[in-house]
Formats: C-alpha cells, structure tokens, sequence
C-alpha cells in the first residue's frame, strides 16, 4: 500500500492537493493511505518550507503547487 502525505497548514491549495490525491489514487485503481499532515515542525522535518507539498513513500514529490491530475498520477503510481 502507499503512504500519501498531504504536507500544509489548512490552506485552500492543501486541502485541493488532499482532495485531488484521493482522486488520482482511486482512478488509478493503487491502495493508498492518504493522510495531511499539518504539524508545522513534522513539515520541517520533510525540509520542505513551501506548502502545499506531496509525499509518497517518505519521498518529497513536489513543493508550493499542486500538479495536473494526469502529472499527479504518474508521481503516486
């Protein structure tokens, strides 16, 4: 199984990264575990200082956007 990991605070753009994970998840048929993660200092601990960002498996995806659906897939499958 994957471990998604939605990392921001609440914001608007988070909370569509969040949204459009559990969308390309289930599109893309692959069990996943898609968590958020809005502790400031387990953000940091990522190194990440921009959010939104995605995790898969413990590995930083991508910072301060959130991807096209189909860009988004290939980074979870």
């Amino acid at each position: 199984m994957k471990k998604i990991q939605i990392l921001g605070t609440g914001c608007p753009k988070c909370k569509k990264l969040y949204e459009a994970a559990l969308q390309a998840a289930k599109e893309a048929s692959i069990e996943a575990e898609v968590t958020k993660v809005e502790d400031i200092n387990e953000i940091i601990k990522f190194g990440v200082m921009m959010t939104p960002a995605l995790v898969v498996d413990g590995e930083v995806k991508v910072v301060g956007r959130v991807p096209r659906p189909d860009e988004l897939k290939s980074m979870i499958v």
